[in-house]
């Protein structure tokens, strides 16, 4: 009955909230206890773990960490100016961590961070990188090609990023990357097997509103304002009859482009109020786990967006995170068995304790002798790059589905199966 008392009070606030999208007031103890997941990842700070998107989140929202947050983003400039600025080791010491450097998504999301402490990149250090992050979108440019028949070496929501990190910095890219990706809106590039990619659409609008407000790229504003209203009508009309944008996972970015936005009617207003208590039924029950998802929706609940980050808040308050005390009863777990499948071959009754992750079920197959896999680390989490020594080709991904065809939205470290499911690992094209 409360959840359902909650949506009433939300619906009854349509009048007032029918021309912009924004999130009602949420209990601060369900926030608090959203912002306290991020606490045990900003205590990784190894290379291959440091994420730009949790400081970003937290500077964007109503929460702060003190020294940890400090700390964090003293960590973030040591990895990423040694990685990218740094020069080889004049006594032939092992350089493997200047090897690993960060991908355009990574650089982007840490000029992000240091817009989100109130820093303008600028000096030679500054200029350096914003020469790095330009050559990265020209190179995906001419990828792409001047007829647009070609693809990004990543993808639109790393090339949208990275228009977006530029512009809260103020720094100008030119007319023919930014048209790459107004091409890509007005003919439905970003369409996938016939479904949208709200995140990747959502990415390209905020992108686009930071572009429009900051009167960059003058000579494509009204393109810009176009794109903004298509990538907007797109998510309205990708909403799913639970309310959310897409899925769970991509609700938090979409309703911060859609919170970019002010819209004559009910339309837009209507449909944030669905998605708001969609997302608040998901925060209630725990389905926020993944860093990057949990960074992205708490600016929402804050009332915020990254197009923020053109005049960030940095001395508005924000509470003080603590670690959270719980302990969980000393009890037996009980085991779920799981069957893994890929070309046509079964892995059957691979034993794992109950709550175990996709990627736990695959390190037992792999100990047990039975199964070959391996990952890459990204922001997300781990991406898996090869399944029983194959690895997937140009434009090619495996793609995880619970038996017979329900694909996942996790990814293997957020993922739990449960007793009796078959995992297939399938390798299709994009």
């Amino acid at each position: 009955m409360r959840g359902l008392g909650v949506l009433v009070f939300l619906l009854g606030g349509l009048g007032a909230l029918a021309e912009r999208c924004q999130l009602p007031k949420v209990d601060h103890r369900l926030v608090e206890k959203l912002g306290q997941r991020l606490l045990p990842w900003m205590d990784q700070l190894s290379p291959e773990h440091l994420n730009p998107s949790i400081y970003v989140g937290l500077r964007l929202s109503s929460l702060q960490a003190g020294d940890k947050e400090v700390l964090y983003l003293h960590s973030l400039k040591l990895y990423y100016q040694k990685s990218l600025l740094g020069s080889a080791s004049r006594n032939g010491a092992d350089n493997s961590e200047l090897q690993a450097k960060p991908s355009m998504g990574q650089l982007a999301l840490y000029l992000l961070a240091l817009r989100a402490n109130c820093e303008f990149i600028a000096g030679h250090k500054g200029n350096r990188l914003v020469s790095k992050l330009k050559g990265f979108l020209e190179e995906e440019k001419k990828a792409i090609g001047h007829n647009h028949r070609g693809y990004p070496h990543t993808n639109y929501y790393q090339y949208g990023l990275s228009i977006l990190a530029l512009c809260v910095h103020q720094k100008r890219v030119h007319n023919s990357v930014v048209g790459s990706l107004l091409y890509a809106v007005e003919h439905d590039l970003h369409i996938y097997q016939g479904h949208l990619p709200v995140d990747i659409a959502a990415m390209s609008g905020l992108a686009f509103t930071c572009l429009k407000r900051s009167s960059l790229n003058p000579d494509l504003k009204d393109r810009i304002a176009l794109a903004i209203k298509t990538v907007r009508d797109k998510i309205l009309r990708a909403q799913t009859p639970k309310g959310h944008f897409g899925n769970v996972y991509s609700t938090p970015l979409a309703m911060q482009l859609l919170m970019t936005s002010s819209v004559p009617g009910v339309e837009l207003g209507a449909a944030c109020l669905r998605a708001s208590a969609a997302v608040l039924a998901s925060l209630q029950d725990g389905t926020f786990q993944n860093a990057l998802v949990i960074s992205q929706l708490l600016p929402v609940l804050n009332h915020k967006s990254y197009v923020d980050l053109i005049s960030p808040a940095c001395l508005a308050p924000r509470a003080r995170l603590e670690p959270t005390r719980e302990t969980p009863p000393q009890t037996q777990v009980p085991e779920v068995n799981v069957t893994l499948k890929t070309h046509g071959v079964l892995l059957s009754n691979i034993s794992v304790p109950a709550g175990s992750s996709l990627e736990d079920v695959m390190k037992k197959a792999q100990e047990l002798g039975k199964f070959k896999y391996g990952t890459q680390a990204s922001l997300s989490g781990p991406f898996l790059t090869s399944v029983m020594g194959e690895k997937p080709g140009k434009r090619k991904f495996w793609q995880l589905l619970r038996a017979p065809d329900t694909p996942l939205l996790q990814g293997i470290a957020d993922y739990r199966p449960r007793n009796g499911e078959t995992i297939e690992l399938r390798l299709v094209s994009w």
